[in-house]
């Protein structure tokens, strides 16, 4: 029986060791999957690679698994941070969901000056990069960061990230010319605005800034969920392509 169900844990992988599951992923093998002892798992931890796993015990609230054999070796991603102005709980989820899935490294909330939805659940948004890191096979989980306000990020910020500003005034060039004729360095990270985009005085501000480089997506508006996954496809095909 092949191992298809993935599970991201804490511990360290190393051959012939065993590893404790928590209450929530023991009920998702028993009672959600119907696995019970002698059932495989494929485990990963974002350090150690991928390994398959077999149950060895199973109580009501925690499972005991052996590690097996390393399926896959882990291998070094390019860095890509992406900031965006949370919207309303739908459309952040799908961003997490679907940053995660094109590689995203680490995701920021930023409030700015229009941002409408201000309280974002960290725990949720974190779920939620777990869940899509353990279906699309990706052998580590994107680091959720709390939100701050843009004015604070761009005060701390380090001017070695270049900052990839989506901007839909249309005040940049397109982004696949921008990465066709100046690759993705490894310190990259793309912000996107709230949803009736960013304020003047905010253009301005990050106008000014040294890493700051404006980019567009077209003439058309699109909604911030929806040019969050079109810049990063973008990214990933020219910058890491």
């Amino acid at each position: 029986m092949d191992a298809k169900i993935r599970l991201f844990i804490d511990d360290d992988l190393a051959a012939d060791s065993r590893v404790a599951l928590n209450s929530s992923q023991t009920h998702y093998l028993k009672n959600v999957m119907r696995l019970d002892v002698g059932g495989l798992v494929l485990l990963f931890n974002g350090r150690d690679g991928e390994w398959r796993a077999e149950i060895k015990s199973t109580g009501k609230k925690d499972a005991v698994l052996s590690l097996q054999e390393l399926v896959r070796a882990q291998v070094d991603e390019a860095e890509i941070w992406l900031l965006f102005a949370p919207v309303k709980k739908t459309g952040t989820n799908m961003i997490a969901e679907k940053a995660t899935e094109l590689g995203v490294t680490h995701l920021w909330p930023v409030i700015t000056d229009h941002t409408n939805v201000e309280r974002v659940k960290i725990d949720r948004l974190k779920a939620n990069v777990i869940e899509a890191a353990e279906q699309c096979r990706r052998l580590t989980v994107p680091t959720v960061l709390e939100p701050e306000k843009l004015s604070q990020v761009l005060s701390g910020w380090n001017e070695e990230r270049r900052l990839i500003v989506m901007d839909e005034t249309g005040g940049g060039d397109p982004l696949a010319e921008i990465l066709r004729h100046d690759p993705a360095a490894s310190f990259e990270a793309i912000l996107i605005g709230p949803e009736g985009g960013f304020a003047r005085s905010e253009l301005d501000a990050m106008g000014n800034l040294p890493f700051v480089t404006f980019a567009s997506l077209g003439d058309r508006i699109l909604r911030a969920e929806t040019a969050a996954v079109a810049s990063l496809a973008i990214w990933q095909a020219l910058a890491r392509g």
